[in-house]
C-alpha cells in the first residue's frame, strides 16, 4: 500500500516547528526574533494561518537556512493546482509583462476568493469542499505576483458578456468581484479593456489565452479548454497568439471607457 503523500504546506509548517523547538525557543521568543507576536508563531504552525512569503523569509534568515522555506512555499502553492497547469505557473511567475484574452471569465489573477470558488465548484460538481478551498487557496496564492514590489505589466481583455453573468442567485458575488476589478485597475502597473458585445465577430473567438514575456524578452502562451490546458513556445506558434492579442485589444475599448462601462454594470447591483 502506498503512503499518503504529506502536502508541501504541512512539511512546511513542521519543519518551522522543529527547528524552533530545536533551537530551544519558545513562540514568544521566535517572535520577537521574528518581529511577529508568538499568536501569530502558533497560529502558522497550527494551519490556522496562511504560510507568506515574509513571514518565510524571515525565518530563513533567523535559522540560516538560506532560501530554503521561501522556495518551499512556491511548490506548496503548485500544489494546489492541477498537474496540466503547473508548467505555466514557471512562466507566469517570472513574467514581465502579461497578456490575457478571457471571453467568458473574469481572468483568475483578478478573482476574488468568493467568485472563484463559484467558478469552481461550477466546472466540476464532483468536487469535494475540501479541494474546492484548495484550488480557491492556490489561485489566491498566484495573484501576489501583482502585489510584490516589483509587478509585471498585466493587461487583460475581458467581453462585455463576462461581466454579466449576475443571475443564479450570484448577484452579490458578482458586485463584489467588478468592485475588486475596478479597485485593481487602479494600480498602474494593471490594465483591464472591455470588448464590448457589439464587436461581433473578432479573433478571439475560439478561446481565452494567456501570453507571458520574461526579463529576458521571450514570449510564451497558455491555452485553456475544457479538459486542460497547454503552453504554447513554438516561434510561429507565440506569434500567431500574439497577431490575436493586438486582433482583439484593437477592438477593445480604451482604459477610461473599460472601467466607465464596469462601474455602469455594477452600479444596479450595489
Amino acid at each position: 500500500m502506498s503512503k499518503k503523500l504529506i502536502p508541501t504546506a504541512d512539511l512546511i509548517r513542521t519543519q518551522l516547528r522543529l527547528m524552533r523547538v530545536n533551537a530551544e525557543l519558545s513562540q514568544e521568543e521566535y517572535g520577537k526574533l521574528a518581529h511577529f507576536s508568538a499568536s501569530m508563531v502558533s497560529a502558522v504552525e497550527l494551519g490556522q494561518r496562511p504560510l507568506d512569503a515574509v513571514y518565510l523569509a524571515r525565518a530563513d534568515k533567523i535559522f540560516k537556512t538560506g532560501n530554503l522555506f521561501v522556495s518551499l512555499l512556491l511548490l506548496a502553492e503548485r500544489d494546489g493546482e492541477p498537474i496540466w497547469f503547473r508548467p505555466w505557473l514557471d512562466a507566469e511567475r517570472v513574467a514581465k509583462q502579461l497578456r490575457c484574452f478571457e471571453p467568458n471569465l473574469i481572468p483568475g489573477l483578478l478573482q476574488t476568493p468568493a467568485y472563484a470558488r463559484a467558478i469552481l465548484r461550477g466546472a466540476d460538481d464532483t468536487r469535494t469542499e475540501e479541494e474546492v478551498e484548495s484550488l480557491v487557496a492556490a489561485r489566491m496564492a498566484r495573484q501576489a505576483i501583482l502585489t510584490q514590489e516589483h509587478p509585471p505589466q498585466f493587461v487583460a481583455v475581458v467581453e462585455e458578456t463576462a461581466l454579466r453573468r449576475f443571475a443564479n442567485g450570484y448577484e452579490k458575488v458578482m458586485a463584489e468581484q467588478l468592485l475588486h476589478l475596478l479597485n485593481m485597475a487602479e494600480r498602474p502597473h494593471i490594465h483591464v479593456h472591455v470588448l464590448p458585445s457589439n464587436v461581433g465577430l473578432h479573433a478571439g473567438l475560439s478561446g481565452p489565452f494567456v501570453l507571458s514575456r520574461s526579463e529576458e524578452g521571450g514570449w510564451v502562451g497558455h491555452l485553456e479548454n475544457q479538459l486542460g490546458g497547454s503552453v504554447v513556445d513554438r516561434t510561429e506558434d507565440v506569434e500567431a497568439l500574439l497577431g490575436k492579442w493586438e486582433s482583439v485589444r484593437n477592438v477593445a475599448l480604451p482604459d477610461g471607457q473599460s472601467l466607465d462601462l464596469i462601474k455602469e454594470i455594477v452600479r444596479p447591483w450595489m
